[in-house]
């Protein structure tokens, strides 16, 4: 019999959506809690909370969610931000500022995001890592509730979640914003989940398109509703007199695209089920109806098409509005950083897209990587960008220059590009001709769009701010630039102290509660791993099927990441008409060799030790 194990106490900076509360345990026994590791720059954290949002309906007397917000970024330490980014998310449950990451170490969480059920008692009964567990979790909670019931151990009744008050300002978070042909501003207001119309100064509200509040609806302007909306790309006119609208929006938190017909208003669905994307890749075109997305956050016209952003599943597709289909166009799902010829490359939540004077260059913010990076002839670069764990505010030559977690670009006349640093709160200039990079402002509020508008103009989307900000005219002369010699960051998560040589690594799966692993398509299984430096690997890189492997690890390298890619393809177990499910997670593992470090390192991908 396996021993219980009780939870640790919570241990944070401070608590946010509590009223100004600190909670404990003690307060909230009696409840089922669900713990959620997370940090507000990453995808699949993102992704959680709205999966949880139903579990939080359903079992809300009973359950209590509790996002715990353990940061990568040096920018997510910060409490504003963090407080800024519940209220831009739409978290409405208790969330606890991890800062020093105390309660991360308790949990032995090793990625985000990471999930941990407490029963009514205080034991810990279940750990997952990933997305797509809310089916377990339904089934796990109805048990949990049921037998705590009958012991007599549940306290039904109101959790602790104290909503904040929202401010009265025009925009709310603003994400992303085109320039129409009358000079006219189309801005996604994330956070109010439609898009509005601005007149040419940037400031004067015509309209708004969509009802405000976070739905899925086709329609009329004052009904249609969105969620999150983020990217808008503005159709060439021979493209949308054939499809019949003007515009094309990431409606990012329902997976689709809209199509907006600027004369009226009117909103329809032109690619994606409003289902998470939980596939394999393939080269095929497929019905832009029929498809599943994952998570569109920008959109660019490029290669006679509508390119995506598709920061959930770390790649880019295309869109074509005339044929109406989509399918993939870069990246292999892996979180990395590799260029290449495409398709065959790794991305990490591109989130800015901006085409090249000229339409030969897609410009790409890959916010994980911290990059700015472009797609030319068939290939992907790197511009500026070392990888998922550099980042910081420094200036000079490309290929040492560093950024945090961009979101946006904008492709100047000259050939160059402007980077929205977000996390940075700068914009920064990359001029290939002098291989270069500079800041042209500073001191903005999470700067997440750049628009160059005909006149020649910059704007810039401040979404923290909630406005649209100019930048000066002289900004982008070389006289109006800046070196800046900043700090340079790592990640640093505690690192997994290993041996030298031989180490086994499992991924521990255990499918959720009345689901299978399925053998009908072949494997139900498939891992891959690599290195950061590659050398850190002597032997075990690459893909396999099983969810162990060994490797062989160099005693001349003190330390590194391994990169783990794992997924699990199940069935309902009992079901006439079964559904399928992937579960995948991606792990970034930091390790130091040591010579009293394992042999073994477990991955939880999901586990249920109820």
């Amino acid at each position: 019999m396996t021993a219980r194990v009780r939870a640790p106490e919570f241990r944070g900076r401070g608590w946010l959506n509590t009223g100004g509360r600190d909670l404990t345990l003690a307060d909230l026994r009696g409840k089922v809690i669900l713990l959620d590791f997370w940090t507000f720059c990453c995808i699949n954290c993102l992704h959680v909370l709205d999966e949880l949002r139903p579990l939080e309906e359903k079992y809300g007397d009973a359950l209590v969610v509790i996002g715990v917000h353990s940061p990568k970024f040096e920018h997510e330490r910060d409490p504003d931000a963090l407080a800024a980014a519940v209220e831009r998310y739409g978290v409405t449950h208790p969330v606890l500022d991890d800062v020093e990451m105390a309660t991360w170490q308790q949990y032995a969480a090793k990625a985000w995001p990471t999930l941990n059920v407490i029963d009514p008692e205080g034991y810990v009964v279940a750990s997952m890592a990933g997305e797509g567990h809310a089916e377990g979790l339904s089934r796990l909670l109805d048990e949990l509730i049921a037998t705590h019931e009958a012991k007599g151990t549940l306290h039904r009744g109101d959790g602790p979640y104290v909503p904040p008050a929202e401010p009265a300002t025009p925009l709310r978070f603003p994400g992303k914003a085109v320039e129409l042909g009358d000079g006219h501003l189309l801005v996604s207001d994330s956070a109010r989940h439609s898009l509005v119309e601005l007149g040419p100064d940037g400031e004067t509200v015509l309209r708004r398109i969509g009802a405000g509040h976070r739905g899925r609806a086709d329609g009329p302007a004052d009904t249609a509703r969105f969620a999150e909306p983020q990217g808008i790309c503005r159709l060439p006119r021979h493209a949308a007199e054939v499809a019949g609208y003007d515009v094309v929006v990431a409606d990012t938190v329902n997976h689709l695209l809209r199509g907006v017909r600027l004369e009226t208003g009117e909103v329809t669905t032109v690619a994606g089920t409003g289902r998470q994307w939980r596939s394999t890749v393939d080269d095929h075109a497929h019905d832009a109806l029929s498809i599943d997305l994952s998570s569109p956050w920008d959109l660019a016209w490029y290669d006679d098409r509508v390119v995506i952003a598709m920061a959930g599943i770390h790649q880019l597709w295309w869109f074509d509005p005339i044929k109406r289909t989509a399918g993939i166009y870069a990246g292999t799902t892996v979180e990395a950083l590799r260029d290449g010829p495409l398709p065959d490359v790794w991305m990490a939540q591109p989130s800015g897209l901006s085409v090249s004077g000229d339409g030969r260059r897609l410009w790409v913010a890959d916010s994980e990587t911290s990059a700015l990076r472009y797609v030319e002839d068939g290939e992907l670069h790197t511009a500026v960008g070392q990888g998922l764990f550099d980042f910081g505010h420094v200036d000079g030559p490309a290929d040492q220059a560093l950024l945090q977690h961009p979101l946006g670009v904008g492709a100047l006349p000259d050939g160059s590009v402007l980077i929205a640093d977000t996390y940075n709160g700068a914009v920064r200039r990359f001029d290939p001709a002098s291989g270069t990079v500079s800041t042209v402002a500073s001191g903005l509020a999470e700067p997440s769009d750049l628009v160059v508008t005909g006149e020649g103009e910059v704007l810039v989307v401040e979404s923290a701010a909630h406005r649209l900000s100019r930048l000066a005219p002289g900004a982008l002369s070389a006289a109006g630039a800046s070196t800046i010699a900043g700090a340079r960051h790592r990640t640093e998560r505690p690192p997994t102290d290993l041996a030298a040589g031989e180490l086994t690594l499992d991924v521990i799966f255990e499918p959720p509660p009345g689901q299978k692993l399925d053998e009908s398509f072949g494997p139900s299984t498939r891992l891959e791993i690599s290195a950061s430096p590659p050398e850190l690997l002597l032997d075990g890189a690459g893909v396999g099927t099983e969810l162990s492997r060994r490797l062989v690890l160099n005693d001349q390298v003190a330390s590194g990441v391994l990169q783990v890619v794992a997924q699990a393809a199940t069935c309902d177990a009992e079901a006439e008409h079964a559904a399928c499910h992937l579960s995948r997670q991606d792990w970034g593992v930091p390790v130091r060799i040591t010579s009293d470090g394992v042999h073994r390192l477990p991955l939880i991908l999901r586990g249920l030790d109820s």
